[in-house]
């Protein structure tokens, strides 16, 4: 985990930082709560993956998506036949990233922890018309494919009709993130004689796998390269 995210502290008012307000306030260790929005932006970079919750029928639903950030929106990528995201668009929505980067050991079990970042996004969502749908989707796919796009076909109008992808503002969202070595507690007994620290943990690439009917004369392209690369 970097420890140089920056950070404007809880309840910073500033235009640049991110609102703090009664939804978007931790309240669970506030002092890991950070405002600053390029915080909130480098962790959706990062993300390929969120937990998007909607509410069906009167319970909650919680579900995956890919995601992309374009500019002041999320992006969230689904099937257009996908209940879920689409009980999305037009209502409310809460979507939580988390990217887990340690695990902590301290010298009890109780004060174990890990050290993550997290952010939580609040809004109601709307489906991306179809005149600006395919720029929407080549977005989400040059981020989770780094400039696939241009090696490959456009999408035809049924591959296009076939999806779905909601936009979500960014202006009501709250970062949280735990960074450093595991806390002392003043009042804990256990001898210095016993082991503490951090199990450094990310995401990384293997080696790129060919497809079996991928001929051998046909070399590993530039944006599997890059998206190797993102990951090492």
């Amino acid at each position: 985990m970097s420890s140089d995210l920056p950070s404007d502290g809880p309840g910073d008012g500033s235009t640049t930082g991110l609102r703090v307000d009664a939804v978007t306030r931790v309240r669970r260790e506030p002092h890991r709560q950070v405002t600053d929005r390029a915080a909130l932006d480098a962790i959706l970079d990062e993300a390929l993956l969120a937990h998007v919750g909607v509410v069906r029928d009167g319970l909650p639903l919680v579900l995956p998506f890919a995601v992309a950030r374009d500019g002041d929106t999320l992006l969230l990528h689904g099937s257009s036949g996908a209940g879920g995201l689409r009980l999305g668009a037009g209502g409310p929505v809460c979507v939580s990233v988390t990217h887990v980067d340690g695990l902590v050991f301290a010298r009890t079990t109780f004060d174990s922890s890990m050290r993550y970042r997290s952010a939580v996004v609040h809004g109601v969502a709307e489906e991306v018309p179809e005149d600006e749908k395919e720029q929407a989707l080549a977005v989400l796919s040059d981020h989770l494919f780094a400039g696939r796009t241009e090696e490959v076909r456009r999408p035809t109008r049924k591959e296009v009709a076939a999806t779905l992808v909601l936009r979500l503002p960014l202006d009501s969202a709250s970062v949280k993130v735990a960074a450093g070595p595991p806390e002392v507690d003043p009042d804990d007994v256990e001898p210095r004689s016993v082991w503490a620290g951090i199990v450094p943990m990310a995401l990384t690439a293997g080696a790129p796998v060919a497809a079996p009917d991928v001929p051998e004369r046909v070399a590993v392209p530039a944006s599997v390269h890059r998206t190797v690369s993102r990951f090492s």
